[in-house]
């Protein structure tokens, strides 16, 4: 078959605009929905409502809602994994370390409902994600718990499990967004703000660091409460 080279009509540009905005609302809707329904609680219907078009859209878009959830799914997976490229043979640890909660806790704040989508995924047997939980994501685990060993290996932190220790990490950092109603209701706070949750990450940083005989980090400038 011969590919056709003829330039694009003037408003292809538009058209793919339209077309990415549509999905990105899609996404952002069905995120939503998965975290609070579930995959088998969820519908296309409740989906459309969300992101404010048409079911048709949905379809055209996706085919069906099991494609839908996939697609949240890789969304959220290429969100969860690239923070831990922070993670390298030649980096800091504490520097590394930082950047990777930091950023693993901001993902929480920001972006709770993603969280437990996967969290959700993960409780109901994981069959959409089996794959890349037995393949890619254990590949990963292996490479990065070899950078750790390293460090260790080079006395630039303390002898830890480097595969439970980034367990550790994964639980402690989702656990304020998986868990964030019982946060929420512990600390008596109707929700969480930017200045919660810099005040959380910092004393997350000190407990994980401190674990791995690495030093603190600075202090940094506290949100004030505008930027909630």
């Amino acid at each position: 078959m011969t590919l056709k080279t003829d330039p694009a009509p003037p408003d292809a540009a538009p058209q793919g605009r339209i077309r990415r905005e549509n999905v990105e609302r899609i996404l952002k809707a069905a995120e939503a929905v998965f975290a609070e329904a579930g995959c088998a609680g969820a519908t296309m219907a409740d989906i459309a409502d969300k992101a404010g078009l048409p079911k048709a859209n949905l379809h055209y878009y996706f085919g069906t809602k099991e494609d839908l959830y996939r697609a949240v799914l890789d969304n959220i997976l290429r969100l969860w994994l690239a923070p831990i490229d922070a993670l390298t043979p030649d980096a800091d640890p504490a520097a590394a370390l930082t950047a990777y909660i930091t950023t693993k806790m901001e993902a929480s704040r920001t972006r709770a409902q993603a969280s437990k989508v996967f969290a959700n995924e993960i409780l109901h047997g994981g069959a959409q994600i089996e794959r890349f939980l037995s393949d890619d994501l254990r590949r990963l685990v292996d490479a990065k718990a070899a950078v750790i060993d390293g460090w260790v290996a080079e006395g630039r932190m303390a002898p830890v499990d480097a595969r439970q220790f980034l367990f550790m990490i994964w639980a402690v950092t989702q656990h304020y967004a998986d868990f964030d109603v019982q946060v929420r209701k512990v600390l008596g706070r109707r929700t969480l703000t930017r200045q919660d949750f810099a005040q959380i990450t910092a004393e997350v940083l000190r407990m994980i660091l401190r674990a791995a005989g690495l030093p603190e980090p600075a202090p940094s400038p506290t949100p004030s409460p505008t930027n909630a």
